[in-house]
């Protein structure tokens, strides 16, 4: 069995690279969570695999992996209950909904800064059953990486045109 020093060593190289991983990934957008490509498949298992002896360092013992993995669980449950209680812990860890489409129109901007392609957003058209962006009142990219639609007919006629996102936030 490992010595403690060298247990607690692998605990705190495991906490830093769970932290890393977590930036890279929040860095690179709700996209690429959600929705994995075989390529992100690919970069993710060799990620895993680069990173597994800076974790552990050379102890490749049985207490060292068991030492690593309960610290990349206990790390995992700390930050989803912190999360859970923080709104705005939240936000900054999960990152926030982002508007493609209000009032029939797509934001290039928005689209642009989350790697959304208009081929991209045509698609979740499809999947949706809407014909074209103009029959949109809102598009959401959600913080999964999905892309949430609501039709005109799809919020009541009592909410006005500027009131549109605001019903979309309080019924999620």
């Amino acid at each position: 069995m490992a010595p403690w020093p060298v247990l607690g060593n692998i605990a705190l190289r495991t906490s830093a690279i769970y932290l890393l991983i977590l930036l890279g990934l929040r860095i690179t957008g709700k996209r690429e969570v959600g929705q994995m490509t075989p390529f992100d498949l690919t970069l993710l298992l060799l990620l895993s695999n680069a990173v597994q002896n800076a974790m552990t360092g050379p102890d490749t013992s049985l207490a060292g992996g068991l030492v690593a993995a309960l610290t990349l669980l206990l790390m995992n449950y700390l930050f989803a209950e912190v999360a859970g209680g923080n709104r705005r812990f939240r936000r900054f860890i999960q990152g926030q909904p982002t508007l493609l489409i209000h009032n029939g129109k797509a934001i290039p901007a928005h689209m642009a800064r989350e790697h959304v392609s208009y081929d991209e957003l045509m698609r979740a058209l499809r999947e949706h059953g809407i014909a074209c962006v103009e029959d949109v009142s809102l598009a959401v990219l959600e913080v999964d990486g999905s892309i949430s639609m609501l039709k005109y007919d799809d919020i009541p006629a009592s909410v006005a045109p500027h009131q549109r996102l605001k019903f979309l936030q309080k019924h999620q």
